[in-house]
């Protein structure tokens, strides 16, 4: 088991109001992720890794430029996946790593980067692993920003989905039946 707390303290002040808004957020889609795994009955997954890396998957948003939640880096928000990744390779945590990366929206492929434009690499970013497509999901239920304690409601999270286009809600709803 890794020490999540550790790697947040390296890269978050220990009393800043983004510190709190990341650990309250990646402890309520933890909690989210393992109660899926519960009522799913979905042993084959494993937990320690999904607690793990729910913990971290938005490690990267204090590079990014989102005042709203206290970020105040330079970058889009939309690069807080990659950002992550870089850290947590970094770490040696290179499984953790890739969760960052691909649970953005319900993951971005590679026409998604390029019918949008998007500021981020060339390549699919689409989680593969059924934890991440676990932790992928459980993000979509939980907000920086507002009330971040309060569970989106499934419509409202599909309805969010289906902003992103036809192939993002498709996903989101094989995420559905995986995992809701």
């Amino acid at each position: 088991m890794i020490d999540f707390n550790r790697i947040i303290d390296k890269y978050y002040s220990n009393n800043s109001r983004l510190r709190e808004i990341l650990i309250t957020h990646s402890r309520l889609v933890a909690d989210k992720a393992l109660r899926c795994i519960e009522a799913r009955g979905l042993t084959e997954l494993d937990r320690t890794f999904v607690e793990e890396a729910a913990m971290l998957h938005d490690i990267g948003i204090f590079r990014c430029d989102a005042p709203g939640i206290e970020c105040h880096g330079t970058l889009p928000y939309i690069c807080h996946g990659i950002e992550g990744r870089r850290l947590l390779d970094a770490e040696g945590l290179p499984r953790h790593a890739l969760v960052c990366e691909r649970h953005t929206g319900s993951g971005l492929t590679v026409a998604d980067i390029k019918s949008q434009n998007l500021p981020v690499p060339l390549r699919d970013m689409t989680p593969q692993s059924m934890e991440e497509k676990l932790i992928c999901y459980a993000d979509k239920f939980y907000s920086k920003s507002g009330d971040i304690q309060a569970e989106k409601t499934l419509e409202r999270v599909m309805n969010s989905m289906k902003r992103h286009g036809d192939e993002a809600f498709r996903r989101f709803e094989e995420l559905h039946r995986m995992f809701g």
